[in-house]
């Protein structure tokens, strides 16, 4: 008996409703002695730590570093080894198209090459998407014999990418080299079939006329690729925990990874008050809330340690709107953690608390990786979150007899 299975086996109903908030890429590491956590002001949220259960989660394996996809993936529940979800999939989801069994989807980052072919900027400076939107209307004049592709804003420096009409692979290679000063990969087949040979072809070919065809915009005048993507379907939320569970995003790609586990993905814009007060006008339509919180991540990602500060202390100032709303079950935490003076995503555990009737907590415990590291419960694995929210909201019957 699996996990899923044994949840089908105890899941039984419950009228209590559970918040899940993830401000993604959270956790820190210390500068001047301090993480961005430890440094933000967050009375509001360190009250909250001392009436909750809390620690630190470890995002997949320790020494593993998850993408967005995998890490939020194991926050509800999916096994990422098991549940391998590329991507570009979660992007095409993420914009609302209309996949189809055997479409292959990939995620682009416009970037900006220099003279000589190589990156300068692997988010040609973070784009508006007014931008990425007419980039993506001079790349639809492409012509691809005997293929379709459709290529649709994501925001900012982000788009989704899809090709349908072939028996396409996607055991490809990324283009995105991942660092300045060199020119983007070629995309190469990961084994030999003949479907991942024509697949590649392809796809150097169509990224050789993207090249010509944007060689005089700035800064937007080359894409990578990354996360390449075969349509595949997965359990549902409804079905493994028989919740009726929706999403509060604003940025595309999660709302996508809410699409492909069955929730129902709100409208709203991002922004901490904005998704904060949408929460409350669809407050009592479902059980399950998944509140998702884009700036924390990007301001790590961009290195801007007090950018990243001052968004943790503006979901401090609001959080009583959730607070308000008298969740039964409150969870905190982060899908990874992406340090500032790391400049990217890394495999270090993230902040967790759990707030309900039923907590057991340690008084005086602040909210940040110092204090939780020391919380009554202890380390983690993210897998594990969704049967401890579960049960404490009533939504678990014993093992056994």
């Amino acid at each position: 008996m699996d996990k899923f299975e044994l949840i089908a086996k105890l899941k039984q109903s419950s009228a209590e409703r559970i918040v899940l908030l993830v401000l993604d890429g959270l956790g820190g590491l210390p500068v001047d002695g301090k993480t961005e956590l430890e440094t933000a002001h967050t009375p509001n949220l360190d009250r909250l730590a001392g009436t909750s259960e809390s620690g630190l989660m470890v995002p997949m394996l320790r020494g593993i570093t998850p993408g967005s996809g995998p890490g939020h993936l194991a926050l509800f529940g999916y096994d990422p080894l098991t549940y391998t979800i590329g991507r570009g999939i979660l992007s095409a989801l993420g914009v609302k198209f209309p996949v189809r069994q055997g479409d292959l989807a990939a995620r682009v980052n416009f970037a900006t090459v220099d003279a000589d072919g190589n990156v300068t900027d692997r988010r040609a400076g973070r784009i508006k998407d007014e931008v990425n939107q007419r980039m993506c209307e001079l790349i639809r004049r492409i012509d691809i014999d005997n293929i379709e592709f459709f290529i649709e804003t994501e925001k900012e420096h982000r788009a989704a990418l899809i090709f349908r009409g072939a028996e396409f692979s996607d055991a490809l290679t990324e283009t995105d080299p991942q660092r300045t000063g060199v020119s983007p990969l070629s995309v190469k087949p990961l084994d030999d079939s003949e479907a991942g040979k024509a697949t590649a072809s392809m796809l150097n070919g169509f990224l050789g006329k993207v090249k010509e065809t944007l060689k005089t915009q700035h800064p937007a005048n080359m894409i990578l690729l990354r996360g390449f993507a075969l349509h595949t379907a997965i359990p549902t939320f409804a079905e493994i925990y028989g919740l009726n569970a929706c999403a509060v995003a604003g940025y595309p790609m999660y709302r996508g990874l809410a699409s492909l586990v069955g929730m129902d993905v709100i409208e709203t814009q991002s922004g901490v008050a904005l998704q904060f007060a949408k929460l409350a006008e669809v407050w009592e339509e479902y059980d399950f809330f998944f509140v998702h919180i884009k700036y924390t991540d990007s301001s790590g990602e961009d290195g801007d340690f007090d950018r990243k500060v001052s968004v943790i202390e503006e979901v401090d100032r609001n959080i009583g709107a959730i607070l308000d709303l008298e969740p039964d079950v409150l969870a905190v935490t982060a899908d990874h953690s992406t340090p500032a003076s790391y400049k990217a995503h890394s495999w270090h555990p993230v902040p967790l608390l759990v707030n309900s009737k039923w907590a057991r907590y340690r008084s005086g415990t602040r909210f940040c990786e110092t204090d939780l590291a020391c919380g009554t419960l202890g380390t983690i694995q993210s897998l594990d979150l969704m049967p401890l929210v579960m049960a404490h909201s009533g939504r678990l019957a014993k093992f056994g007899a």
